[in-house]
């Protein structure tokens, strides 16, 4: 089948080339010239695991195009998926300015089409945005709905880090459409995903990504709770979480019941800021939903706080990205957290394998350009350098390089923000933000030399 995407970031590039590897014909569109022009020559937009071999392959195949034409793009497709960002006001409102964009774009193309063609809204987007994109369409291409073109709704459920593997064993591949025609077309697009095909209402489909991000927010919030009452009474909070988890019937997922540090990305902030938003508007009061962010926020001072009672000045942040295998910045946590020690005086060290400066673009670039100018100053690629010169090691994302860490530095205070280790014989000072001490090795009993007499300024 013929498909084109428009929008070339995760959401884009992941499907892209996943459909590809499907068998279909995909044509990307994007404004920018730059992400067109990886595209064809055979290189992805963004970094995730996977996604170089498959994008390469694809294009070897001659099978992944991408161009900053959009007629063409629809001229040539009967199916355009729309996965463009929709970002979140500071009142939790989604702007929609891209959707629209583009579902215009659509609509002029397909004015000069006699052929049938199916729209789906990929992105992110609230209940009611299908029906203003196919009135967007209609006026843009003078024709009618279910008559020369439908809007389906097909919400994606991938995680940063294994977005491609998500995308080829989904839980569920779910369609929200009013059309027999489309909900055919999209069983034949899916038929080799090993997923139960869902076709609901398409006011469904729009808000099941909301729900299912507003409860993996929840469940985040949940497990770093559990583990702060945890480790005050002494108790290892992954034993008891461990336990909790192993009740598959009423529990259902062990996926984020894991404590640690606070959410961050791109999906879980703006979405549970969007379902809260939602239930003001409509004067429904949910304050256990109102409380997770205030929670999520706790988690962040904490962090802060544990680095503080090190009483040293130079600290190594090992990890920028809110999650590892990624490169996005976008809501990272720990950025939070350097941008309160690095006011307060802290000598900050960054290592992260993942983020080059040279490439940040698009979201990456405005958000650390807002949250951290002075950011090329103090990032590394060389985890070695980033040790030596640090006092204090604080490990964000849970990597393989990291685990010889107690071993190579065995002066360092480690703060460990994602369980980095299971149990630790360590002569230094260790201490997990949500468990009680894993350390058995006596020698973490002596006191720390402090060059701090006091972190406020």
């Amino acid at each position: 089948m013929n498909i084109s995407i428009f929008g070339l970031g995760y959401v884009g590039c992941v499907g892209a080339a996943c459909l590809a590897k499907l068998g279909h014909h995909v044509i990307g569109v994007n404004h920018t010239q730059g992400k067109v022009d990886l595209i064809n020559a055979g290189k992805p937009t963004i970094i995730e695991a996977d996604i170089e071999e498959l994008v390469k392959e694809a294009h070897e195949r001659g099978m992944l195009e991408a161009t900053t034409d959009y007629r063409y793009a629809v001229k040539n497709t009967d199916v355009s998926f729309i996965c463009v960002g929709t970002p979140s006001s500071k009142d939790g409102h989604l702007n929609l300015d891209y959707i629209y964009r583009v579902a215009r774009q659509i609509g002029e193309g397909i004015r000069e089409k006699d052929s049938f063609h199916i729209v789906a809204i990929r992105s992110t987007v609230l209940p009611g945005t299908n029906q203003k994109v196919g009135e967007i369409i209609t006026e843009a291409s003078g024709k009618e709905r279910n008559v020369d073109f439908t809007v389906v709704s097909n919400p994606e459920f991938l995680r940063e880090g294994t977005s491609v593997q998500d995308y080829m064993h989904p839980p569920i591949t779910l369609i929200g459409t009013d059309s027999e025609k489309a909900e055919a077309v999209f069983r034949e697009i899916y038929k080799d995903i090993p997923a139960e095909f869902v076709c609901t209402d398409i006011r469904v489909a729009e808000i099941m990504k909301y729900v299912n991000n507003t409860f993996h927010a929840l469940k985040i919030v949940f497990g770093n709770e559990v583990g702060n009452i945890c480790k005050q009474l002494d108790i290892d909070s992954h034993k008891v979480m461990e336990i909790f988890c192993k009740d598959k019937q009423l529990n259902i997922s062990p996926y984020y019941f894991k404590p640690g540090f606070a959410y961050g990305g791109s999906c879980l902030p703006k979405d549970s800021k969007a379902l809260r938003t939602l239930a003001h508007d409509l004067y429904v009061d949910v304050p256990v939903i109102n409380s997770i962010d205030q929670s999520n926020e706790i988690q962040k001072r904490t962090a802060v706080e544990i680095i503080e009672s090190k009483g040293r000045r130079n600290v190594g942040i090992l990890g920028l990205s809110f999650k590892a295998g990624t490169d996005d910045l976008r809501n990272s946590p720990i950025v939070d957290v350097i941008e309160v020690l690095y006011g307060k005086g802290y000598s900050m060290r960054i290592y992260d394998r993942n983020v080059r400066l040279s490439q940040l673009t698009g979201t990456n670039a405005d958000f650390i350009q807002a949250k951290l100018p002075h950011l090329h100053q103090i990032i590394s690629d060389d985890l070695d350098a980033v040790c030596m010169a640090s006092d204090v090691l604080v490990i964000t994302n849970k990597e393989k390089e990291y685990a010889d860490l107690p071993a190579r530095y065995p002066d360092k205070c480690i703060v460990d923000l994602v369980r980095q280790f299971n149990e630790l014989d360590y002569e230094g000072n260790y201490e997990g933000i949500s468990w009680a001490n894993i350390n058995c090795n006596p020698a973490q009993d002596k006191p720390i030399e402090r060059d701090m007499v006091t972190t406020e300024y």
